[in-house]
């Protein structure tokens, strides 16, 4: 692994190491699809295809769709390096009050912009309590068992 830890712990308390975005699942998942297409000759049957499925007239809007899949997602740095949501209203604030992490900040417990987002506070109060390199050193460990985000289940 090239970065600290620390270095990938999200304003808002996500570990951006668990990020399937940031481990390069979309850009792997679309090179995926690629490799598909092109083993069985799809991408050059896709007109003939079209006469059948007229969806497939599409196909190289498909193409654009993916590369730009890939131009956005293919390489993300990390949160705090400038991935994620540049209009993050919590990265945003914690810019401004000069905090790397919303757990930082006095205010964490009764932030309007947090009440929203119980799964963040969760994450934040345990980040307050362990401190962000630990906590961050224990998600890297999750992370190297082939811990990721997109695996847990959605409520």
């Amino acid at each position: 692994m090239s970065k600290k830890p620390k270095s990938l712990v999200g304003y808002c308390g996500l570990y951006c190491g668990a990020c399937g975005i940031y481990q390069g699942r979309v850009k792997q998942a679309v090179e995926n699809l690629r490799l598909v297409i092109g083993a069985y000759g799809f991408d050059k049957i896709m007109p003939e295809l079209a006469k059948w499925e007229p969806a497939f007239q599409h196909y190289k809007e498909f193409e654009k769709v993916n590369d730009a899949l890939i131009k956005m997602f293919g390489e993300c740095p990390g949160c705090v390096g400038g991935g994620g949501d540049p209009d993050c209203i919590i990265r945003k604030c914690c810019a401004q009050k000069g905090y790397a992490v919303c757990s930082d900040c006095a205010e964490m417990d009764k932030c309007e912009k947090l009440q929203q987002r119980e799964w963040a506070l969760k994450r934040l109060r345990k980040i307050k309590v362990q401190g962000a390199r630990n906590w961050a050193e224990e998600m890297q460990i999750k992370v190297d068992g082939g811990y990721c985000y997109l695996d847990e289940k959605r409520e």
